[in-house]
């Protein structure tokens, strides 16, 4: 049996229950490169604030990150690695778990995971940016 060139290679029942490729893989992986220059660039950013605020008492500490631009620089890198986090834990659950209640159970609870180490890294930066 030969192939023509414009035909699938899919068998009927594929075709018929949608299943086959999603065509999101391609956006995942530059999603997940751009979150990653994103995380260099901020962290190189980051880093001397870290060093500066190393070894220093805890007034000291406080006084840096409520400086508005620091704040702002550790929202955005919480936030960048938070986001690139779920990615790449989405894509080895998708990968490696192959029941599907278990993959939808992975995938709602790697969400909620991602959601709540950021807001609480979030509140944490904001409680001390806005002196509460």
């Amino acid at each position: 049996m030969s192939v023509s060139p414009g035909s699938s290679m899919r068998t009927p029942r594929r075709r018929v229950a949608g299943l086959g490729s999603a065509r999101s893989g391609t956006g995942h992986f530059w999603l997940q490169r751009l979150t990653a220059i994103g995380n260099l660039l901020l962290i190189l950013i980051a880093l001397p604030i870290v060093i500066a605020a190393a070894g220093q008492e805890q007034a000291q500490v406080v006084a840096i990150i409520g400086h508005p631009l620091v704040a702002i620089v550790l929202l955005l890198l919480l936030f960048s690695i938070c986001f690139h986090m779920r990615i790449g834990m989405q894509v080895v659950i998708e990968d490696y778990v192959h029941t599907e209640g278990l993959k939808v159970l992975a995938l709602i609870a790697n969400t909620f995971f991602t959601i709540a180490v950021g807001s609480a890294g979030a509140f944490a930066v904001l409680k001390i940016s806005f002196g509460g």
